[in-house]
């Protein structure tokens, strides 16, 4: 699951050097990430990569005319993709694999499937893919791309298809709509889609299409519709629902950065671009656990306490609430409002949702007691 988040230090216009503009007046870094997700539930495992960099400002005096201007970004298409910002993808794609050849033996490796946005449209991506031993892609569509055929168009062709099925949708909530459950009517077809004349090999990519476009959404509610393209094989009901439920897993990648933004307050620390680039790695590895706890709590809040937190974590706050039952036996649920009640949420309030900033405060004062566990257990007699 990859994503790019932007993060804003606007304020901080002394130390523009190592900061750069990321739109809309914002003076910031970027960050791109990869998180790793079980593919039957969605329950997030853990973060495998992340790229942060900086645009460069543009020099004092430089005022372009908007012909300069577009022709500057005519030249900046033109460069190969390792030079651009979108070279992002591949490489996460060619670190994932790094991974997976140094932790996981190969005859018990699993296939990864690698889920973007419409960002992550991109030829290239689609070539390395191809190349990649137990790799799949799905990504929803940002171009009208050419297909294999005379005159023929993604987003004309597949549309004409017949309606294959119906599915509900649970659509998650996003700045843009509420939360709710969408019925979708579901289109889906192999595809040959033609290689752009900047990639010579191969002339087309061999892949399915997905159009899922809502029926009778509520008034006033925007209409849903997603144009997914996959290497993975659709030619089933049972295929097409999966793939659906892959690419809605991509919000839990959102979510995760709403945790390190506004549970962890990433954008709220005062240092220069080197510094914080120390402190994110801290804080966007804190941020992952922090989500993997919070599904884990909803999904399974029996599973072994020791699945989210390690056993000094545990046996601190077991001490700090006069916990007497083994470290083994404490659960999932149990940590959750431990961790918590240290951020200062109070159970008693009618069963009131933890919120991830009582749970950033919490985690917090946890590795301080535990540094401090640490330490007496260091010099204890």
């Amino acid at each position: 699951m990859g994503d790019t988040t932007y993060l804003d230090y606007k304020k901080i216009l002394d130390k523009r050097a190592e900061y750069g503009p990321i739109g809309n007046g914002g003076n910031g870094l970027i960050l791109h990430s990869t998180l790793a997700l079980d593919a039957d539930n969605g329950q997030p495992i853990g973060l495998l990569t992340e790229k942060l960099w900086h645009r460069e400002h543009e020099e004092k005096g430089e005022n372009l005319t908007k012909k300069q201007r577009k022709k500057k970004q005519a030249e900046a298409r033109k460069r190969p993709i390792e030079e651009k910002e979108s070279y992002k993808w591949i490489e996460a794609l060619k670190e994932v694999e790094k991974l997976l050849k140094i932790s996981v033996p190969e005859p018990t490796r699993p296939k990864i499937i690698h889920v973007f946005d419409r960002e992550g449209d991109i030829a290239e991506v689609f070539a390395q893919v191809s190349k990649t031993s137990n790799t799949g892609l799905v990504v929803r569509a940002a171009h009208n791309r050419a297909l294999e055929g005379e005159n023929s168009y993604l987003w004309s062709w597949l549309p004409s298809q017949p309606i294959k099925m119906e599915v509900a949708i649970e659509l998650a909530k996003t700045k843009q709509r509420t939360e709710r459950i969408a019925v979708l009517a579901i289109r889906y077809a192999p595809i040959k889609l033609r290689s752009p004349a900047r990639i010579k090999e191969p002339e087309s990519f061999e892949v399915y299409g997905v159009y899922a476009v809502e029926i009778d959404p509520p008034e006033g509610c925007e209409r849903v519709e997603w144009m997914i393209l996959t290497t993975e094989p659709v030619t089933n009901e049972e295929q097409a629902q999966t793939i659906l439920r892959w690419y809605t897993y991509r919000w839990r990648i959102e979510e995760y950065h709403k945790i390190l933004k506004s549970g962890c307050k990433a954008e709220s620390y005062r240092l220069s671009g080197n510094s914080m680039q120390v402190l994110l790695g801290f804080l966007t590895n804190i941020a992952a656990q922090l989500l993997k706890m919070t599904y884990l709590n909803r999904t399974e809040p029996e599973a072994p306490a020791s699945s989210v937190l390690n056993e000094v974590q545990l046996e601190v706050l077991a001490a700090k609430g006069r916990k007497s039952v083994p470290v083994v036996d404490l659960t999932v649920a149990w940590a959750m409002q431990a961790v918590a009640r240290l951020g200062g949420y109070l159970s008693h309030r009618k069963k009131s949702n933890i919120g991830i900033t009582v749970l950033w405060r919490g985690f917090l004062e946890l590795q301080s007691l535990c540094e401090g566990w640490q330490l007496r257990s260091h010099f204890k007699v």
